[in-house]
C-alpha cells in the first residue's frame, strides 16, 4: 500500500494551512484538513485516508479521543496514525503509541520534511 491520502485533523488554523501546504504541495499528498475530531470523524470514511495526522490537544474532542473513536469505525481500523504535539514527554509518546499511534511528531515542525517524516513512519509501520 503506498501512502497517497492524508488527512490532517489540527484546531489552530495556521498549523493546519502551514501543514496542509506542506503536504499537497512540498510532498505531493491528496489532503484532507478538519478543524477538529467532530468533522474528521464526519468526513474520514468518504475521504479513506492512507494515513491520519493527528494533533493532540483540541477543544471538545482532543486527539486521544478522536483516535478511539476512529479506531471504532472498522473500515479505519488498521489505517496509521501519527499524532503532531507540542508536548512531547517521553510519558506522553509512550502513551500515544500505547493508544494506537505509529509515531509522534513534534512541533514546531520543519514543512519541508513533515511528508518525508510521514513516509519513513508510514514505511516503517508497513514492515511491522
Amino acid at each position: 500500500m503506498n501512502l497517497n491520502k492524508v488527512m490532517h485533523v489540527e484546531d489552530d488554523e495556521c498549523i493546519r494551512i502551514v501543514a496542509e501546504m506542506a503536504l499537497s504541495d512540498v510532498a505531493g499528498f491528496e489532503v484532507l484538513s478538519c478543524d477538529g475530531g467532530e468533522a474528521a470523524l464526519e468526513r474520514v470514511v468518504a475521504f479513506s485516508p492512507d494515513l491520519i495526522l493527528l494533533d493532540v490537544m483540541m477543544p471538545k474532542m482532543d486527539g486521544l479521543q478522536t483516535l478511539i473513536e476512529l479506531k471504532k469505525i472498522s473500515s479505519l481500523a488498521a489505517t496509521p496514525v501519527v499524532f503532531m504535539t507540542a508536548k512531547i514527554q517521553p510519558i506522553e509518546k509512550k502513551i500515544y503509541i500505547d493508544a494506537g499511534a505509529i509515531g509522534v511528531i513534534e512541533k514546531p515542525f520543519d514543512p519541508m520534511v513533515l511528508g518525508d517524516t510521514l513516509k519513513q513512519l508510514f514505511l516503517k509501520a508497513q514492515k511491522g
